[in-house]
């Protein structure tokens, strides 16, 4: 049988992979609620893919896709938190106030697989978002969520996590990386 690399069978299921330009734009916003069957398409689209790649491999870190990963280039990801939380549905989301406290930790893409990158990010982000109805949603995120969010977030802004990666780090390959299948570790509570 023949090996096939994270990044193929990422590809072989409909997620676009780094090098496409529309990885690289700013995502378009949507105009809610005018847009509503617009963005409701997206985001069946999203839990369409997540569904898919949700059956090939376990994230026991959560995990999150944006629509520009599906070749949709608008302003909607969804977050799944690890364990059975529900899924998190980003419309338009803006960061608005970051923690000035950051930890380190490993990401993965699933728009380059083969890798890992230890990406440093806030402990906590206040995102807003809209709703369907129009309205501008506040939630914070902490820790791991955090994490999820604003990585999710930067593919909206046309950033992959290597530019967040420290000068003089490299993703190393998926297959050094060794914390497959363990939750992210945090100090305190």
């Amino acid at each position: 049988m023949i090996d096939v690399r994270p990044s193929q069978q990422m590809r072989d299921l409909g997620v676009v992979q780094r090098g496409a330009g529309i990885l690289a734009e700013p995502a378009r916003g949507f105009d809610l609620p005018a847009e509503r069957d617009v963005a409701e398409h997206v985001v069946d689209e999203l839990f369409a893919a997540m569904a898919r790649i949700g059956q090939v491999h376990p994230f026991a870190k959560g995990m999150g896709i944006a629509a520009p990963q599906i070749g949709i280039g608008r302003a909607a990801a969804i977050v799944q938190p690890p364990g059975h939380a529900a899924a998190i549905v980003l419309l338009n989301p803006r960061i608005i106030t970051c923690s000035n406290q950051l930890d380190e930790q490993y990401e993965g893409c699933l728009s380059f697989f083969d890798v890992r990158g230890l990406v440093p990010r806030p402990l906590k982000i206040t995102v807003e978002t809209t709703a369907l109805a129009g309205e501008t949603v506040t939630t914070v995120y902490e820790r791991g969520l955090a994490r999820l969010v604003h990585h999710e977030i930067d593919h909206l802004d046309g950033l992959l996590y290597t530019a967040r990666m420290s000068r003089g780090v490299a993703p190393i390959p998926v297959e050094q990386y060794r914390q497959t299948g363990h939750a992210w570790v945090y100090d305190g509570p």
